[in-house]
């Protein structure tokens, strides 16, 4: 009982831990050196995550001096067991207050469709996230690479539709490819890290969220993760044939209110 107490009341309610890592990827140029804030799976409703804690969440990240703040999908709620409603426009308020010298990227999650009715009848987007996001003119990438520049050095950040919501195949990682030009290292977010084994190796970095660590994780290992790839690619910085992974543990919850072994978190990459 106590640990369900903890589970449910208290472990999903902590202030976000930060979780930093510092890498230099193969090929990253000399001289740029790039701080990443990263927060995902926002899952907005109360009392879990209501508009009062993502603006303090939103100040927690402002204050840990990112060049940029990137958002890995999941705003809308997912929860299965009856909780308060938070409307679009009250989250997306709060997440107005995020700043960075390079600006607040996003992509959107599953839950991001799969929890809109109107998208969901429709068909086809915009969804509301889209929507609310647009009026806080935070960037959202559905396949698609912008280059941006930081103390004269380029670099490429690229976004991935959706993988797996009402529509397999929205996402599209070859003609998000196709838009890359030159040398310059490249950053992508993808909400799901189930893509991982399909990016080349042109990519730094890969960017992802959706698992929430398994939401319970125990000794590093956790019984139920939302992957195809079960716990290889559940948690944390994952390197394969040199090329990087970091998934985060996200900071909401999906489908069930709880969190064991797995608190919330916002992550902090330093590139260089």
């Amino acid at each position: 009982m106590a640990t369900g107490a903890y589970a449910v009341g208290i472990e999903p309610a902590r202030q976000p831990r930060v979780t930093r890592y510092r890498l230099v990827p193969n090929n990253w140029p000399a001289g740029l050196k790039l701080r990443l804030v990263v927060l995902a799976d926002i899952h907005a409703c109360t009392p879990w995550m209501s508009p009062r804690r993502i603006g303090e969440i939103c100040e927690q990240a402002n204050g840990l001096g990112g060049d940029m703040i990137l958002l890995l999908g999941d705003f809308l709620s997912g929860m299965r067991l009856s909780a308060g409603h938070v409307a679009p426009e009250d989250w997306a308020r709060e997440l107005a207050r995020l700043s960075a010298p390079l600006g607040v990227h996003a992509v959107l999650g599953n839950h991001d469709w799969l929890d809109d009715p109107g998208a969901m009848a429709a068909g086809k987007g915009p969804t509301l996230v889209h929507g609310a996001l647009s009026s806080i003119n935070v960037a959202v990438y559905d396949n698609r690479a912008v280059c941006l520049e930081k103390d004269g050095r380029s670099f490429w950040l690229a976004g991935l539709a959706d993988q797996i919501g009402p529509w397999p195949g929205m996402d599209d990682l070859p003609a998000t490819m196709a838009q890359i030009s030159g040398e310059a290292p490249v950053i992508l977010m993808a909400h799901e890290p189930d893509v991982f084994p399909t990016v080349p190796d042109r990519v730094s970095l890969t960017l992802s969220g959706h698992t929430h660590g398994g939401q319970i994780r125990v000794f590093g290992y956790s019984p139920i993760v939302p992957s195809r790839f079960r716990n290889r690619y559940a948690y944390g910085h994952i390197v394969e044939d040199n090329r990087n992974l970091i998934v985060s543990g996200g900071l909401g919850t999906s489908i069930m209110p709880f969190r064991l072994g797995s608190p919330p978190e916002i992550v902090v990459v330093d590139l260089g």
